[in-house]
């Protein structure tokens, strides 16, 4: 056999083994079009590790890790109950066409109706992902559940841009804030300005307008957004998300909302008018009664409460 016949030979034959490897590699997101998706919940959670930014930003991390953000999959826990019943009694159950009959059934695209909010991220992971955390949310799995969450990089990359055909996709090892220049960390050298940053649309994005008709199943949950543009702006509101609950506030990155006092005390107005008598229906029967009229007025920007 010639040299030139043998070389067309090893060509096909390599190119065989070459076809179904590269398609492999492609589902399981391996191709330079596609970046490696995630393949288990420690996978994903080093993917969006943001333990690093503590040595720098010490106040900054210490106010996010006591606020609702730093447990988005637990809440206040009333999150993980609401989670758990969507999987158990929504697509297993009421969700017919949902096509989930059980754990193993569960894909991303179906976490998607919760996690498009409290996990965004769960992109960026496999269905067995996906199988892997709805099977802690029906155990019950806080100390799982609690290593995933709203973190910096949720807010500082992946959430900093969204006209995404003008100013394209977040790019992986950039941080982005409130300027341009250079970061003192290996991963994410540098930092660029985000025009979203200091703009409610940065909040927006996850507590919302209203259902996600994008969504197979839309959900009614977080309209915040909403509120705030079709009744705060048009009020005459000129006062951020940010504004309210992390500057004015003074608790930062703990992003304070109604369940704190304090802040709940700054939303609203209260007036009870209260007035006791006694009626006399008949001789000797005195009946003590108290009509008591509440006034609430909603100074917060938005519905409350809301999401």
């Amino acid at each position: 056999m010639s040299k030139k016949r043998r070389r067309l030979k090893y060509f096909l034959a390599s190119s065989l083994l070459i076809l179904p490897l590269a398609t492999f590699m492609a589902d399981m997101g391996f191709s330079k079009s596609q970046p490696q998706k995630a393949r288990t919940i420690d996978e994903l959670i080093k993917m969006y590790d943001s333990s690093e930014c503590i040595k720098c930003h010490v106040k900054e991390y210490e106010e996010w890790k006591d606020s609702l953000h730093a447990k988005s999959l637990i809440g206040t826990p009333r999150t993980l109950g609401s989670l758990r019943t969507t999987i158990l009694n929504g697509f297993m159950k009421e969700q017919k066409f949902s096509g989930v009959k059980s754990v193993e059934d569960i894909q991303v695209k179906h976490l998607m109706q919760c996690f498009k909010c409290h996990l965004p991220q769960i992109e960026d992971a496999t269905d067995e992902v996906a199988k892997q955390i709805a099977k802690a949310i029906i155990d019950l799995d806080e100390a799982t559940l609690s290593k995933l969450n709203i973190n910096c990089l949720i807010c500082h990359n992946k959430k900093a841009i969204v006209h995404k055909w003008i100013d394209g996709e977040p790019e992986k090892n950039v941080i982005y804030g409130t300027k341009d220049g250079a970061h003192p960390y290996d991963k994410y050298p540098t930092i660029k300005k985000s025009a979203i940053m200091k703009e409610s649309v940065l909040c927006g994005q996850c507590h919302g307008l209203g259902p996600n008709f994008e969504q197979p199943n839309p959900t009614q949950c977080a309209t915040l957004y909403g509120s705030y543009l079709h009744a705060y702006i048009p009020s005459g509101g000129t006062k951020t998300c940010q504004e309210c609950h992390m500057h004015d506030s003074k608790k930062g990155h703990k992003i304070p909302a109604y369940r704190d006092p304090e802040f709940a005390k700054r939303a609203v107005d209260v007036v009870v008018d209260v007035a006791p008598y006694f009626f006399l229906p008949k001789a000797g029967d005195l009946v003590p009664t108290i009509p008591i009229t509440v006034k609430i007025t909603n100074k917060a920007g938005h519905r409350i409460p809301d999401g």
